[in-house]
């Protein structure tokens, strides 16, 4: 009995998804499922969950904010034509077709996500998409598989959790979990690029694919041996970038000005994420502080100083809407996260599929996989489960960081297609929802062939060792 109700509020969720019930009412349902559970299995005393309401309320609301912040910026970007002349810029410059969406999967849209978090590097890469002539659903397809560098997403703390929780140095599991990265960089790529060339084109742009994601690996690895895993992710999409922009064989148009100011608009972001960021660490500032270097803060900074304080109508209405959309969502499966978490369901759940033996080696990363799924974040899957998927590893004599590293690179490459992350990404596109479910399925499809082979790497070790 116990099994079934600790299994019930993601599995709900995932079945209600799979029957195409809106995302919301999924949600509602596996909260639901989770707080049945707790009241008759795993059972909270009243002050626990005072303390579990003060340790992650915040979380929530400083997501939502996020989600906000990201839309706002988007939309006042999108009104003034900024999006437009950035994407005839990226075009000019790197032609059109596969160097341009892999230049946003392997570069922008991993650098965004490095130094902001929670998903809104698809707020810069699907609006590029969109103007760069995509259809929606290839968009919001295409804008998510640039989610590949999540471990470093927000300079990494979803990997520090996971290294902390396992008793793991936090770089040695970045330069793991960077190695292993190159797995899902392949897999995204390829997609990306099957999806906007043409049949004869196919096994060229492969090629491209497979060459990016190996670039992207090495810049990555090489800047978390050299400068550490927080600010590897930035750095190493950094460099995609450059080699992607040099590369390019046209020269293109010199960018318009209501396009440099866009990409003064996103140095006013990740300025402000880094510089703030870089006072709270050195100046010995508490980590109540933190909020200050948080995209939450500095999104809005960043529309509000693109549009000199005075967003229009129109941009501010989009942005409310498509809010009402996505910030229910993604704050419901953090809830049902987090309340998996403090009830110990998650544990329960993970302890009893350690009793598969060394069955579980396969088992582990789609575990991962589906604490990212359901929270929207590696952050929330390494909460959830690091603890119990390194005391099984310790179990079973497998290889700790090797066994972490896969579970870590599972959480971080399956929000991708968690529910609220291809809300906002249908948002951006300007689908009306239409293509849910055949974003939602190639999605899923993407996470479990990642997943899959991060299973892989783990029974061969287990057999190698």
């Amino acid at each position: 009995m116990n099994a079934f109700l600790a299994a019930s509020p993601v599995f709900s969720s995932i079945l209600a998804l799979g029957l195409g019930v809106r995302s919301l009412h999924a949600a509602l349902l596996g909260v639901l499922a989770a707080v049945m559970a707790a009241i008759i299995a795993f059972p909270l005393g009243s002050a626990e969950i005072g303390v579990a309401l003060l340790k992650w309320l915040p979380l929530v609301l400083e997501v939502v904010l996020i989600v906000g912040g990201g839309l706002l910026m988007s939309e006042v970007l999108r009104h003034a034509g900024a999006q437009a002349a950035l994407a005839n810029w990226i075009k000019g410059r790197t032609g059109t077709g596969v160097a341009s969406v892999l230049l946003v999967v392997h570069g922008i849209t991993p650098f965004a996500e490095s130094v902001t978090g929670f998903g809104i590097g698809v707020t810069i890469g699907i609006p590029l998409l969109v103007f760069m002539g995509l259809a929606p659903r290839h968009a919001a397809l295409i804008g998510l598989l640039g989610l590949c560098a999540v471990p470093w997403g927000s300079m990494g703390p979803g990997t520090m959790i996971a290294a902390s929780l396992a008793g793991l140095r936090f770089d040695e599991l970045g330069v793991a979990s960077a190695m292993l990265s190159i797995l899902p960089f392949a897999i995204n790529g390829a997609v990306a690029a099957w999806l906007v060339s043409t049949p004869g084109q196919r096994p060229q742009a492969l090629v491209l694919a497979l060459g990016s994601a190996l670039l992207l690996t090495v810049a990555v690895g090489l800047s978390n041996l050299a400068f550490g895993t927080a600010p590897a992710g930035a750095l190493g999409s950094v460099a995609i970038i450059c080699l992607h922009l040099l590369r390019g064989t046209g020269r293109g148009e010199a960018l318009l000005p209501i396009g440099r100011r866009a990409l003064k608009a996103y140095g006013v972001l990740l300025g402000g994420v880094l510089l703030a960021g870089s006072l709270v660490r050195f100046g010995g500032l508490s980590e109540n502080w933190h909020y200050l270097a948080s995209p939450a803060l500095w999104l809005f900074v960043a529309a509000l100083w693109f549009c000199a304080g005075r967003p229009p109508a129109e941009p501010m209405a989009r942005a409310w809407q498509s809010w009402l959309q996505v910030a229910p969502v993604t704050a419901l499966f953090i809830v049902m996260g987090i309340v998996m978490a403090v009830s110990g369901t998650a544990a329960y759940l993970a302890r009893l599929l350690a009793d598969m033996g060394s069955g579980y080696l396969a088992i582990g990363p789609f575990v991962g996989a589906l604490g990212g799924f359901v929270t929207g974040s590696s952050s929330g899957s390494n909460a959830m489960f690091a603890a119990t998927q390194a005391e099984i590893a310790r179990s079973l004599g497998a290889n700790l960081l090797l066994f972490m590293a896969t579970h870590n690179v599972a959480a971080a490459i399956s929000i991708l297609a968690s529910p609220g992350k291809i809300e906002m990404a249908l948002q951006l596109a300007g689908d009306a929802g239409t293509q849910r479910r055949w974003v939602q399925r190639l999605a899923i499809i993407v996470v479990v062939c990642s997943a899959s082979l991060m299973a892989l790497v783990n029974v061969l070790a287990g057999q190698w060792f």
